[in-house]
């Protein structure tokens, strides 16, 4: 029989620091052996699924090689059994040098004490409309 500590808020919040870090290895030790990230952009609905410590490991670190600056701040976090919820605002820097500023979430499949599923969600910002007003 396998003992595990359930996961906490406080977890989620160090989860969230390692990211500010840019420190893979211990985002990787929140995760699971069969974890899965699913971006917020990509081709498919779902955004893109990376599968397994060794894609989600490489998602991970290509977050920081696109932008460099990545900062998340803000952070609030909710655990319900097996599910969690991070918030947050998401700052940086695309290579184009246009600012990023946008409001996101994750939703957590949590196992064994892990992370299995880490699913992100942000806000797309569009061009400000005449007069300066978002749509």
């Amino acid at each position: 029989m396998s003992t595990f500590s359930p996961v906490t808020e406080a977890m989620l919040e160090a989860f969230s620091e390692a990211w500010n870090r840019h420190d893979v290895d211990a985002l990787m030790s929140f995760m699971t052996d069969d974890c899965v990230f699913q971006t917020p952009a990509g081709a498919d609905a779902f955004g893109q699924r990376h599968v397994g410590r060794d894609a989600v490991r490489r998602a991970f670190a290509a977050v920081w090689e696109a932008v460099p600056d990545a900062r998340w701040s803000d952070g609030r976090y909710l655990v319900h059994g097996d599910i969690g919820l991070s918030q947050w605002r998401f700052t940086g820097t695309q290579p184009d040098g246009t600012p990023i500023d946008v409001d996101g979430v994750d939703v957590f499949t949590f196992k064994d004490g892990k992370i299995q599923v880490k699913n992100a969600f942000r806000k797309a910002r569009t061009a400000p409309a005449a007069g300066g007003v978002r749509p």
